[in-house]
């Protein structure tokens, strides 16, 4: 059976959002016009080529960081002048920290259960996305001792292949742990 639906540039480039592509880190393309879009790509495909022949992979990095800006560039710095704020009374280092994150992370066998989904699949998380965010939130409490294998995470709004490899990425518990170990942070 063959596919009758064709993609369009403009349809392709602002899929990079929650549900569809969920690739986030180019979420930012739905704000280029489609002219810019095109050379952004044009020129990722080149600048790929150059760093898998240098091995370099700053100018890689930089060249995304240009275009982000650039996608992002009409939007306003996120400067909050007031607001419940309060200015923290003491020390960093005698003061408790709490990690708080809608990464969807959990700890095995304590599922919030999305949607009512028993043991959803990330493929399910990302199919749902749009119904997940008109549900309350559900809180999952992960302990600090919580070891790094019982760690899991499910979000269809994002790509969680980095956050499976190391929690670290989107969850820093380790690097809290860290810090507490240090005595840079109380607890």
């Amino acid at each position: 059976m063959e596919n009758t639906f064709e993609e369009t540039f403009k349809r392709f480039k602002d899929s990079f959002f929650y549900g569809k592509r969920t690739d986030l880190n180019f979420k930012f393309l739905s704000h280029l016009p489609e002219q810019k879009a095109a050379s952004f790509i044009q020129e990722l495909f080149k600048v790929v080529i150059e760093t898998l022949d240098s091995n370099r992979i700053d100018k890689l990095k930089a060249f995304i960081i240009h275009w982000q800006l650039e996608g992002y560039a009409h939007q306003e710095n996120f400067a909050y002048t007031e607001g419940p704020f309060s200015p923290l009374e003491k020390d960093l280092n005698k003061s408790r920290v709490a990690l708080l994150t809608s990464s969807g992370h959990f700890v095995k066998g304590d599922d919030p259960r999305p949607l009512g989904f028993e043991n959803m699949t990330q493929q399910e998380a990302i199919e749902h996305i749009f119904e997940t965010l008109k549900e309350a939130p559900v809180l999952s409490v992960i302990p600090k001792n919580t070891p790094a294998a019982e760690i899991k995470v499910r979000h269809g709004g994002y790509d969680i292949t980095a956050a499976e490899s190391d929690p670290n990425v989107v969850f820093p518990l380790e690097i809290l742990k860290q810090l507490e170990n240090g005595g840079a942070i109380g607890e």
